[in-house]
């Protein structure tokens, strides 16, 4: 077998396509127009985006991470209690750090059995097979939860995403070889191996286990136990809502259009009012290609020609399970083929952990598109359910969703998933913005502009928010929700595509990022209509022309990703330095992703943990009692450049040291004084 790279132009692991090439305004454009109607001067970016709701903006409010001073902040006076940490420092080092007084453990990392593969629990290994991933915690975690048994803090369920892979660590055959990220085997007749396709769909998805803390006090997973599942790209799951049973699902598989295989690129997840969990699939177009694409396939990004992401569709056996991913149409009809099944994907999943039998579904009426995730608003008995989700692709959109049926926690269910309105943001430059709503008929969606029906315009959601006037942004990720005030917290990681700004903006080549926030019209998040300010900006310390005051050392970062609020309202942040750029240049003085926390009613800042080389930092929960905290690792070591990785020099061998292979894993973070996480 000839092992070479088959993908070295698509080695960017979260490559998204930019596909909007619409008119509509850039956030940055509105952005420049609403500071400069504000008099701001440059290095007086402070006092511009000072909190509109009574809190403050981070950004320039000095607040020492170390001492508790929160120089510049407004309102509150909990903010050095609430954070009660001291900063740790940036890191580079191939580890988890810190503060002092808190303790980590490596848990759950992937390719740990959770199942049993022919009676065997099958440990890691590069000889693993298909079937025993499909037994073991699959890779590159993501977005996670703890779903207590019976109310518990020490005894629970993980459930966590799976966002993609990387070859050149899975397969034995990949050793030795100057393989980069993104690239895989390859047989001499361009077919690849049957089981290394299979054991990377099976890697892919989402992972449910038990975990439990012992007499000692140490937290382990329970291999085996009765709760324990694996969902991944071939898990048959159930089309729900107004697209289920369309012209657009239909395919040789599923001729109904009712039922779809797998999910792919689970990045950040969502948790229903009625305590099921949600999986996204974000950057899930490039798994496929179509020679024959059409205008709708080319707005998400499926490819036109050349092999997908991984090229599964050349898996040596013929299989439609992979051969499925090749879309383009070789029948009379839809149901003859797959030309249907990219429009299978882009949605978010619900399942329910605590119910082993419950079949996956996908919620068509949220949307689709390159779901980051999805974010829910405090459910109110007897008002809708509303929640919020991002594109995390350049000069995409955000989504909110309103169910059509009140929610009663009694009754409730994914059924009010099924039927509501899915809007889009507009911004406007004067800190007001409009939600406007993508329902066939209304407005701009109508036959005469080319949409045929309420399934059209889900299935078509971007060319659908493209239409109304959406507002481009800078690749919305994580929402999050004040467990109080109900603000809605929005990360733009970066867009270093975004050209149009003048001397007022210093937005052009958007590396660092920003997050936004909003106050909804009214207090049920019904409202159309909404106040936005800046929270925090992002940037070195020294970017005089940008931000003089600055972040200073103990709690500068960039691109932040992650967000979640804890029941005490901190706001955790995570950090995604790209692979291509973490402690390169610019970046170098970031050094590895990191997470920090933030209070914002007082301005207080300050890093709480880095990560070790390569990785992404990502996904966090605690238990019930704020206790424990889990989060997880992504892709450890994936900074290796192709000459180290041939001569067997990971640069990362967290978590387990010496000389294996770097894996994602889930961490364990508690508080040596049996505190609350943070405080």
């Amino acid at each position: 077998m000839d092992e070479r790279n088959l993908n070295p132009v698509h080695q960017d692991p979260n490559y998204e396509p930019e596909c909007n090439i619409s008119d509509n305004r850039t956030f940055g454009s509105i952005l420049e127009a609403r500071l400069a109607r504000r008099g701001v001067l440059k290095g007086g970016l402070a006092a511009a985006v000072a909190g509109i709701f009574g809190g403050a903006a981070l950004t320039g409010c000095g607040g020492s991470s170390s001492s508790g001073s929160t120089v510049g902040a407004e309102g509150g006076n909990g903010g050095a209690d609430l954070i009660g940490f001291r900063a740790v420092p940036i890191g580079e080092g191939d580890s988890i750090v810190v503060p002092e007084g808190y303790s980590t453990k490596a848990i759950g990392a992937w390719g740990d059995p959770i199942l049993a593969n022919n009676g065997n629990f099958p440990e890691f290994s590069l000889n693993n097979t298909g079937a025993d991933q499909a037994a073991q915690i699959g890779s590159h975690h993501d977005g996670l939860h703890y779903f207590p048994i019976e109310d518990s803090s020490e005894d629970g369920l993980l459930v966590l995403n799976h966002e993609y892979i990387e070859p050149r660590y899975m397969h034995q055959a990949a050793q030795g070889q100057a393989f980069g990220r993104g690239t895989f085997p390859i047989n001499d007749d361009n077919t690849r191996e049957t089981d290394q396709v299979l054991r990377e769909m099976n890697a892919h998805g989402v992972s449910i286990y038990r975990v439990r803390k012992d007499a000692a006090g140490e937290w382990a997973r329970i291999p085996g136990d009765a709760f324990n599942r694996r969902i991944t790209a071939l898990t048959p799951m159930e089309l729900s809502g107004p697209v289920r049973g369309s012209d657009y699902v239909k395919t040789k598989y599923s001729p109904a259009g009712t039922e779809t295989r797998g999910t792919l690129n689970n990045c950040a997840h969502g948790v229903t009012p009625w305590n099921t969990y949600l999986m996204s699939e974000e950057n899930w177009a490039g798994y496929f290609v179509n020679t024959e694409r059409t205008v709708a396939q080319s707005r998400y990004g499926v490819r036109a020609s050349g092999t997908t992401r991984y090229a599964w569709e050349q898996a040596e056996s013929g299989e439609e399970q992979y051969t499925r991913f090749n879309v383009t149409p070789t029948g009379t009809t839809a149901t003859d083929d797959f030309r249907n099944e990219p429009n299978c994907f882009g949605w978010m999943v619900e399942v329910d952990p605590y119910n082993t039998s419950y079949k996956p579904v996908k919620r068509t009426a949220l949307g689709r598109f390159a779901h980051e995730g999805v974010v829910f608003a405090p459910a109110v008995e007897g008002q809708p359910v509303v929640c919020y989700s991002g594109d995390d692709a350049r000069f995409e959109y955000i989504y909110k969703f309103v169910s059509a049926q009140p929610y009663h926690a009694a009754t409730a269910g994914g059924h009010l998933l099924d039927s509501g309105t899915l809007y889009v943001a507009q911004f406007d430059e004067d800190g007001s913005g409009q939600w406007l709503p993508l329902v066939f008929g209304l407005g701009a969606l109508t036959p005469a502009n080319g949409f045929t029906s309420q399934a059209d315009v889900l299935v078509r959601t971007r060319e659908s928010a493209d239409a109304v006037g959406a507002t481009k942004m800078d690749r919305a990720e994580w929402g999050a929700v004040h467990p109080t005030t109900r603000e809605v917290y929005f990360a733009l990681t970066n867009n270093t595509r975004r050209t149009e700004a003048d001397t007022a903006n210093p937005r052009v080549d958007n590396r660092w990022g920003h997050i936004i926030r909003w106050q909804e019209g009214n207090e049920s998040g019904t409202a159309t209509s909404f106040s936005w300010d800046i929270f925090l900006l992002c940037g070195p310390q020294d970017d005089s022309e940008f931000n003089q005051a600055g972040l200073d050392e103990d709690q500068k970062f960039v691109n932040p990703d992650g967000l979640w609020f804890d029941a005490d309202a901190r706001l955790w942040i995570q950090t995604d330095i790209g692979e291509g750029s973490q402690n390169q240049r610019e970046f170098a003085e970031f050094g590895n992703n990191q997470m920090l926390a933030a209070d914002p009613a007082n301005g207080v800042l300050r890093r709480f943990l880095t990560g070790p080389v390569g990785q992404e930092i990502t996904g966090v929960i605690t238990t019930p009692d704020q206790r424990t905290m889990f989060m997880n690792v992504q892709h450890p070591g994936a900074t290796t450049t192709p000459e180290a990785f041939a001569a067997g020099n990971f640069n990362s061998s967290w978590p387990f040291g010496g000389n294996n292979i770097p894996r994602s894993a889930t961490v364990v973070i508690t508080k040596d004084d049996g505190g609350k996480i943070g405080s």
